[in-house]
C-alpha cells in the first residue's frame, strides 16, 4: 500500500429511498418465509412520490398481504406524515407478481450433478445455483466489525443519525440521510479523519447553524474515535438545505446500494444485489458464505485481510472457482488458505442454506446499514460467527 493515501466510504439511513425499497422487498421475503420456507422469491420494489410498486417472480404456497407489508415498512422507518413527503398510511401500493420461470426452476430444483449422476434428491447436491456470477467476501482486523474502518465508521454514523431521530434527541431530523468518512492511511494504517460528511433531511424550522451544531455534538462526536479527530473537515448538509427528501425527492429501487450493503468500496463487488431474494439465489447466499469464510480466516490469525471470490454456473451446485487473496498479509501462502477454506466451508447452495440457517425470516433487519459486520444485531447473523477459526488455525 502507498505511503499515504485517502480512502472514503459512504452509508445511508433507512429512510433513503433505495434503502426503503430494499426494506420493503426483504419485508415481503420475510413474510413469505415465515409461512413457506421453501418459497422462491425475487421481489423488486420501486418507491416514488406517493406510490410503491412491488413486482417480481414469486412461487409460494403462502398468502401475504403485500400492500400491508409495504406500508408497515414505510411507517416503521418514519414516513408517517404527508409533510415528510411520504406517508405509509395514504400512499398507493401496486403489485405485479409472476411465478419463477420454469427454465430457471428446473436447474435450481435439481442441480446438474443430480441430473447427470441421478443422485438421490436427499443429497446436498440437490439444489443448483440460481444464477451464474461472482460473489465477494471480505474481512479485515482493523475494526471490531471486521470491516474496513472508513466503512465501519460511515455505517455507525448512519445508525446514530437514525437513533437520535427516533429517540427524540434530535426531533428536527427526518428519515432520509447519508454519511461519508474519508480517512488518511499511512503504510496501511488509518491515522486521521480527513473529511466527515453528514447530509440529513430536516424540519424547515431548524436553522442550518443549529442543525450543524446538533449533528456534530449528537452524531459525529459520539461515534468518531478521538484518536482520529486531529483536524478533520466536517461537512453537515453542504448544500445548505435538505427539507425535501425520501421518495418525494428521489425515486428508490431495490438493489441500488450494493456497495453500502457490503464493504464500502474497498474491495470489488460481484454485482448482484441481496434484498428481495430467497437463499437459493447465490447473489445472496454465496456472498454470505464468502464473508463467513473470510471472517474466520482473519479471526484465525491466518491473515490481517482476506478477500474470497466464489463463482457459480446456473443450475450447478459446486462453485466453478474459489479464489483467496490476502494482499500480502497472510501468515501462510494463499494457496494453503484456499485449501483450508475448501476443506472447512461448503459452498454448495444447499449446504450454505443449511449451515447459515437461511430459510428463516431474518432479512428485513439487514436491509439497512449493511449485511456484513452487523455485530449490533441480536441474534448475530450466522455468517458473522467466528466459530470455525479454531479449526482453520495451522
Amino acid at each position: 500500500m502507498a505511503e499515504k493515501i485517502l480512502i472514503s466510504s459512504e452509508s445511508v439511513t433507512e429512510g433513503h429511498p433505495d434503502k426503503l425499497a430494499d426494506q420493503i422487498s426483504d419485508g415481503v421475503l420475510d413474510a413469505i418465509l415465515e409461512q413457506d420456507p421453501m418459497a422462491r422469491v425475487a421481489c423488486e420494489t420501486l418507491v416514488s412520490t406517493g406510490s410503491i410498486i412491488v413486482a417480481g417472480e414469486i412461487t409460494t404456497k403462502a398468502y401475504v398481504d403485500i400492500p400491508g407489508v409495504a406500508r408497515k415498512a414505510v411507517l416503521d422507518v418514519g414516513y408517517d406524515r404527508a409533510k415528510y413527503g411520504f406517508d405509509g398510511e395514504t400512499c398507493s401500493v401496486f403489485t405485479q407478481i409472476d411465478e419463477q420461470s420454469g427454465d430457471i426452476a428446473m436447474g435450481v430444483d435439481k442441480a446438474l450433478e443430480v441430473r447427470e449422476a441421478e443422485m438421490d434428491d436427499s443429497q446436498i447436491d440437490r439444489i443448483g445455483a440460481g444464477d451464474q456470477g461472482m460473489m465477494i467476501g471480505y474481512a479485515t482486523d482493523e475494526t471490531p466489525e471486521y470491516l474496513p474502518m472508513p466503512f465501519a465508521l460511515a455505517q455507525r454514523l448512519a445508525r446514530r443519525l437514525t437513533a437520535v431521530r427516533k429517540d427524540g434527541t434530535m426531533n428536527c431530523l427526518r428519515p432520509d440521510g447519508k454519511t461519508q468518512v474519508t480517512l488518511e492511511y499511512v503504510k496501511g494504517k488509518a491515522v486521521a479523519a480527513d473529511t466527515i460528511v453528514v447530509s440529513t433531511q430536516h424540519s424547515p424550522l431548524v436553522s442550518l447553524d443549529d442543525l450543524r451544531e446538533l449533528v456534530i455534538r449528537n452524531v459525529i462526536q459520539p461515534v468518531m474515535p478521538e484518536s482520529l479527530m486531529k483536524s478533520p473537515r466536517i461537512l453537515v448538509n453542504p448544500t445548505g438545505r435538505f427539507v425535501k427528501g425520501g421518495p418525494m425527492a428521489d425515486t428508490g429501487l431495490t438493489g441500488r446500494k450494493i456497495i453500502v450493503d457490503t464493504y464500502g468500496g474497498m474491495v470489488p463487488h460481484g454485482g448482484g444485489a441481496f434484498s428481495g431474494k430467497d437463499p437459493t439465489k447465490v447473489d445472496r447466499s454465496g456472498a454470505y458464505m464468502a464473508r463467513y469464510a473470510a471472517k474466520n480466516v482473519v479471526a484465525a490469525g491466518l491473515a490481517q485481510r482476506c478477500q474470497i471470490q466464489v463463482a457459480y454456473a446456473i443450475g450447478v451446485a459446486r462453485p466453478v472457482s474459489i479464489h483467496v487473496e490476502t494482499f500480502g498479509t497472510g501468515k501462510v501462502a494463499d494457496e494453503r488458505i484456499t485449501e483450508l477454506v475448501r476443506e472447512h466451508f461448503d459452498f454448495r447452495p444447499a449446504a450454505i442454506i443449511r449451515d447459515l440457517d437461511l430459510r428463516r425470516p431474518q432479512y428485513r433487519r439487514l436491509a439497512a446499514y449493511g449485511h456484513m459486520g452487523r455485530i449490533d444485531l441480536a441474534p448475530l447473523p450466522a455468517w458473522e460467527r467466528t466459530d470455525r477459526a479454531e479449526a482453520l488455525r495451522v
